[in-house]
C-alpha cells in the first residue's frame, strides 16, 4: 500500500510539473521530480519508454505482454 501511494505521489508531481510547464512556469526544484515504476514503485532502473523498471520490463517481455519486444538470441 505504501508503494502505491508513493507512485501516486510521484505521478501527481509529474502531472503538476507538466501543467506548470504548459503555462510557461518554471519548476522551482527540478531535482525533486523523479520517476518510479508504475507496477512496483521501484525508483532505480526506470525505463521511460515503458514506464516500468527493468525487472518488470523483463517479466512482462518474457510473458509476451509488451508489444514489439522480443527476447534476443544469437
Amino acid at each position: 500500500m505504501a508503494r502505491k501511494s508513493i507512485v501516486n505521489k510521484c505521478q501527481n508531481a509529474l502531472e503538476k510539473a507538466a501543467r506548470d510547464h504548459a503555462l510557461g512556469k518554471k519548476i522551482q526544484f527540478s531535482t525533486r521530480l523523479y520517476h518510479r515504476c508504475s507496477l512496483c514503485g521501484r525508483p532505480q532502473g526506470y525505463m521511460g519508454k515503458f514506464d516500468l523498471c527493468r525487472i518488470c520490463v523483463r517479466e512482462k517481455a518474457n510473458a509476451g505482454e509488451l508489444m514489439g519486444v522480443r527476447k534476443s538470441s544469437w
